[in-house]
């Protein structure tokens, strides 16, 4: 039978043949400098900061107005108000909340859960395809003309 050694598939000795490879890609120079066999100066210049001509203001980087408080955080502005509801969407969301009601229960209105939830069902649609119909599809009146690319 055929012993690994007489294999042709591979080479006799891997290992040898590893340590070949190896030390032909040393000779061309990969791998010597690694971030770590770098030697690192020890006597480190503070960064030249560029002077800015006289009239011109910069904006501060993040290096020069950061405090060392570790408490120090973001707050984020305070949320603006939401829009007032108008009539419509109003009379909308009352047809959706009458609809509930005539749904779970019937009896309120003195009808029978046969004839109350077909009607409620109805007036539940109602107020759902009024609010949907109500949804405004063109720009906010005070977009401009450039509104971006609309599809």
């Amino acid at each position: 039978m055929n012993s690994r050694r007489d294999s042709t598939d591979g080479p006799e000795d891997v290992d040898a043949t590893f340590a070949e490879i190896v030390a032909g890609l040393a000779r061309e120079g990969v791998g010597k400098t690694w971030p770590d066999d770098e030697a690192e100066p020890e006597d480190e210049a503070e960064p030249v900061k560029p002077s800015r001509p006289e009239g011109r203001r910069t904006v501060a980087t993040a290096d020069e107005d950061q405090d060392d408080d570790p408490d120090d955080h973001f707050v984020p502005p305070e949320p603006p108000p939401l829009p007032a509801l108008r009539a419509g969407t109003i009379a909308a969301l009352a047809l959706v909340l009458l609809g509930l009601v005539l749904l779970l229960f019937p009896g309120l209105f003195g009808l029978s859960s046969r004839i109350g939830t077909p009607l409620a069902l109805a007036v539940l649609c109602s107020g759902v395809g009024w609010l949907v119909l109500r949804i405004r599809n063109n720009p906010p009146p005070d977009s401009g003309w450039d509104d971006g690319a609309v599809l």
